[in-house]
């Protein structure tokens, strides 16, 4: 049966839940639940969303939504599985966080390959004792080979897709050595099928006067001139005003 649900963030809400899952099988099995959504298209382009869900006593969940044309709604519907521990009677279904990209501009890490012949995507991080690390992966799809040369270029926006200023880009080095490997900038070639990684790094320290900076949103160019990918590394940067970038390496 379904229940009442009100939850809505950024153009996405939840229009109703439903106790249980259904299965690969067709099956409806009673250790979860499955919430409607909506996702309307309030932007001036093309867009795709990473919505996260939740409800209290259950496990949250990462739907990938869209593309969503503007002025249009998508609904679609997502299964919750239920946490360990007693079940919590009539759960709300949250949106708990919206983050949305031009989809031309939007990660792949697998699917048809993209008209530029390589995949970007970032993976999700590590965080530990206030160093935050995220690898930035990129796979060469295409029938030619592809050469980097260097670090990826960047800018950081904020949650309104706005370029955060003031941001100095460093060696990652200088941020932390993390595996003891030197940082060195080499021209790096990959045939098809081969993937290379460069690893970006910041502490989300606050030690001087002022906001604390943070930046949801990261547009990537493997090398001058490639095309935009932006991944969203959730880069809460304190008052360190840094992030650092290792130079490409193979994987």
């Amino acid at each position: 049966m379904p229940s009442a649900a009100n939850s809505e963030r950024d153009g996405v809400r939840v229009t109703g839940v439903y106790s249980g899952v259904v299965d690969r099988e067709g099956v409806c099995r009673p250790n979860g639940l499955t919430a409607a959504f909506s996702v309307s298209g309030t932007a001036a382009r093309e867009m795709t969303y990473t919505i996260i869900f939740d409800a209290d006593g259950y496990t949250g969940v990462t739907r990938i939504v869209g593309p969503v044309r503007p002025g249009k709604t998508l609904r679609g519907t997502v299964a919750i599985r239920r946490s360990v521990g007693e079940p919590v009677s009539g759960p709300q279904v949250s949106v708990v966080s919206v983050r949305s990209v031009q989809t031309a501009e939007a990660p792949s890490e697998n699917g048809p390959c993209p008209a530029s012949g390589v995949r970007v995507w970032a993976d999700r991080g590590d965080a530990a004792m206030g160093l935050r690390v995220t690898g930035l992966h990129l796979e060469n799809c295409g029938t030619s080979p592809y050469t980097l040369d260097g670090r990826p270029q960047l800018q950081l926006l904020d949650a309104d897709h706005k370029t955060v200023e003031g941001i100095r880009l460093v060696p990652g080095d200088e941020v932390a050595n993390l595996d003891g490997s030197p940082d060195v900038v080499r021209p790096v070639t990959l045939n098809p099928g081969e993937r290379a990684r460069a690893t970006i790094a910041w502490r989300n320290t606050v030690q001087t006067v002022g906001a604390p900076v943070n930046a949801p949103y990261l547009r990537v160019r493997a090398k001058p001139g490639a095309a935009p990918v932006m991944v969203t590394p959730e880069l809460d940067l304190g008052t360190t005003g840094k992030l650092g970038v290792r130079a490409w390496q193979k994987e």
